[in-house]
């Protein structure tokens, strides 16, 4: 499949990605509208404490050769004319275990309340894998949520991508394994800027007086403020506190007051992107990557600041109530076999986590697997940082500050 052989319509396609943003990657700019007291109220450490975590579920995988995946809208590969995803298809061919998937995840906080009960009281919610964000699968692990992984069956674990297995929130990969990921970085209407004279590389070029209401930064907190920390010389992987914090969140104060930032926004920095009200912005980087596929020519640009980028990522996780741990990890390990993993990812269009797989790709669709927004070359990941795990208190003292700047 090439990128103009998209697997949907254009418009379609344009749909999932506002919803992507929406649900995925925008939580907190949606939760403006409630007020920080109301986001964080979600947020927090409620549900099982310390003492009171649930036991995990008994495996039955030998006896139940079973698996029950949910994710998000079209983040698997699909057939349109057989109505089939064929790498699943093929995964019950050969290990027998029947697999049903659906897209019942459109919000990380939506999907978890409707089963935040069932976890807490360890009951089996009906599914063997979920597909969390990262931040999400911080707080299922510290409520006591999740199996921890048997990574004898997850032999293919070896293939993650180095920076993925460096994650502060599941040292070791104990509980959680990736799905797909991308970035935050810079993207630029190429004409725009470059009439104006202008070059795009680091997060400061965004400030020029040429470009000022003309400029967006993203409501997702970590990816805004992971970018300006890292432009500061500040490892977001590592421990940093208020200080530096607080320095970074003055530059979006400063520019948000002055005019230069016409908005921080969430699930529509894409509409006002493509409609030429912003020329720069930041931006995630499979968005670029779909909207240029859309344009049929690449009217975008999009880079990794010089200073470096947050690296997000989607994960495969397993409930504490799931009966079929074993199974789940027999298809975890499937997905990280790096023909599956490409097979997927000229599909998916977001970075793929798993070694091997940009050598499969050439032989599916060699200009995918020139794509650094797919495949990162090792410049790219040698510039990338995930942002580090935050405690409850953490979460509170930043979410609240970040929302006030935002005027909620």
């Amino acid at each position: 499949m090439t990128r103009r052989q998209r697997p949907i319509s254009p418009e379609a396609a344009a749909v999932v990605r506002a919803q992507r943003m929406l649900s995925r990657r925008s939580v907190l700019g949606a939760a403006g509208a409630l007020g920080a007291g109301a986001f964080l109220g979600g947020c927090g450490t409620g549900g099982a404490g310390d003492d009171d975590k649930p036991e995990p579920a008994k495996d039955r995988s030998e006896t139940e050769r079973i698996v029950n995946w949910v994710n998000w809208p079209l983040y698997l590969d699909y057939d349109e004319k057989n109505k089939t995803y064929p790498t699943l298809e093929k995964f019950q061919q050969q290990t027998g275990i029947k697999a049903t998937y659906t897209e019942d995840i459109e919000d990380n906080d939506a999907y978890y309340g409707k089963v935040s009960g069932q976890l807490k009281n360890g009951q089996d919610i009906g599914k063997d894998v979920i597909v969390f964000t990262d931040w999400m699968v911080a707080r299922c692990m510290r409520q006591g949520y999740l199996q921890q992984l048997d990574k004898k069956n997850i032999a293919n674990a070896k293939n993650m991508l180095d920076p993925l297995q460096k994650v502060t929130y599941d040292p070791g990969r104990q509980f959680s394994m990736t799905w797909q990921s991308g970035y935050a970085g810079l993207a630029w209407n190429k004409k725009a800027i470059a009439d104006l004279g202008l070059q795009i590389r680091n997060v400061d070029d965004l400030w020029h007086p040429k470009l000022k209401g003309l400029v967006s930064v993203l409501a997702e907190m970590r990816d805004s403020l992971g970018l300006i920390l890292m432009s500061q010389n500040v490892n977001i992987s590592e421990k940093f506190g208020s200080a530096e914090f607080d320095r970074a969140l003055d530059v979006i104060k400063t520019n948000l007051d002055s005019g230069q930032i016409r908005r921080v926004v969430g699930n529509s920095y894409m509409e006002d992107f493509t409609a030429g009200d912003v020329i720069a912005c930041f931006a995630w980087s499979g968005d670029i990557f779909m909207a240029n596929g859309e344009a049929g020519r690449d009217l975008y640009g999009f880079t990794l600041p010089e200073s470096g980028a947050p690296l997000w990522s989607d994960n495969m996780v397993v409930p504490i109530g799931s009966p079929h741990k074993k199974n789940a990890e027999i298809l975890m390990n499937y997905y990280y076999d790096p023909v599956v993993a490409a097979e997927a990812a000229a599909y998916i269009n977001y970075i793929c986590p798993v070694k091997g797989a940009k050598e499969e790709m050439l032989k599916i669709d060699p200009s995918l697997a020139e794509s650094p927004l797919i495949f990162p070359t090792d410049e790219d990941l040698k510039k990338v940082q995930v942002f580090r795990a935050t405690d409850a208190q953490e979460e509170e003292e930043f979410s609240s500050k970040f929302q006030k700047v935002l005027g909620n």
